[in-house]
């Protein structure tokens, strides 16, 4: 018997299917913003009602979903964000963050933002809201799109080529205004210039009247990991004002690549 054929076997020996639904599960319902009901879940899957509702109830017990009793319907819950956080290669990164964009709220007055590069999009892990009366506030976990958005560019602009195309095919460019980048050409023109300034803008691509500004966090092997950016109106985040916090923007960013080892030749 070839090794192949060995191996084949081991691996159906040691197959666990209930941990590979429930792990399907929960791969599911994180790109289900509204959740799913048991019902949907049970066809999506093609899994018995029996066996769904098994793994749905034990998931919910552990935390890992939760369940609205008013519309039944299933949805992750923030511990699979813990679990994310604790898979960051640089472990003490959370810590580096945090002091930084307090920092740079405290100078620029909004909302300052950190994100990480998830499979297909930027997931949002952290802000230090702003002081204005009027300021933006996201909700931890939130997927935030990549060709659209200041952290999504920023990132892709610094990745390898290889990489990048893997990112780039993952993309359906959703339209969200007349301003928004509709076709990889376009994005792809903008990442170059992106790279070469080493900040990224968003003009009002997602949300007419909001403007952000992203710049990537690179770790010791020279990877993108994720994106610093702040947020706020386009009459406060104007042409006047976009030089200045670009630079106190890449002074945060390469502060906390520096402290996670990155050292550009």
């Amino acid at each position: 018997m070839e090794n192949k054929e060995v191996n084949q076997i081991v691996e159906e020996q040691y197959k666990v299917p209930n941990l590979e639904k429930g792990l399907a599960v929960l791969e599911l319902l994180s790109y289900t913003r509204n959740g799913m009901t048991l019902q949907e879940i049970k066809v999506e899957l093609d899994i018995s009602q029996t066996t769904a509702y098994r793994i749905l109830n034990t998931l919910v017990r552990l935390g890992y979903l939760l369940y609205n009793d008013k519309v039944k319907k299933y949805r992750i819950s923030k511990k699979l964000l813990t679990l994310g956080l604790c898979a960051i290669e640089e472990h003490d990164i959370f810590e580096s963050v945090l002091p930084h964009i307090r920092n740079l709220r405290n100078k620029v007055k909004e909302t300052v933002c950190y994100g990480v590069i998830g499979s297909e999009k930027i997931v949002f892990i952290e802000q230090a809201i702003g002081t204005h009366p009027f300021c933006f506030v996201l909700t931890p976990g939130k997927m935030i799109d990549l060709h659209c958005s200041a952290p999504g560019k920023a990132v892709l602009a610094f990745m390898e080529a290889s990489t990048r195309d893997t990112y780039l095919k993952t993309i359906t460019y959703e339209r969200y205004n007349e301003n928004t980048i509709t076709c990889e050409a376009d994005l792809v023109k903008e990442l170059d210039q992106i790279s070469k300034c080493g900040f990224a803008m968003d003009r009002e691509e997602e949300m007419i009247g909001v403007v952000c500004l992203g710049a990537p966090i690179i770790n010791c092997h020279g990877i993108p990991i994720g994106a610093i950016w702040l947020s706020g109106p386009r009459s406060r985040l104007n042409d006047k004002v976009i030089d200045k916090y670009a630079a106190l923007l890449l002074e945060t960013t390469h502060a906390i690549s520096y402290e996670l080892g990155y050292g550009p030749n």
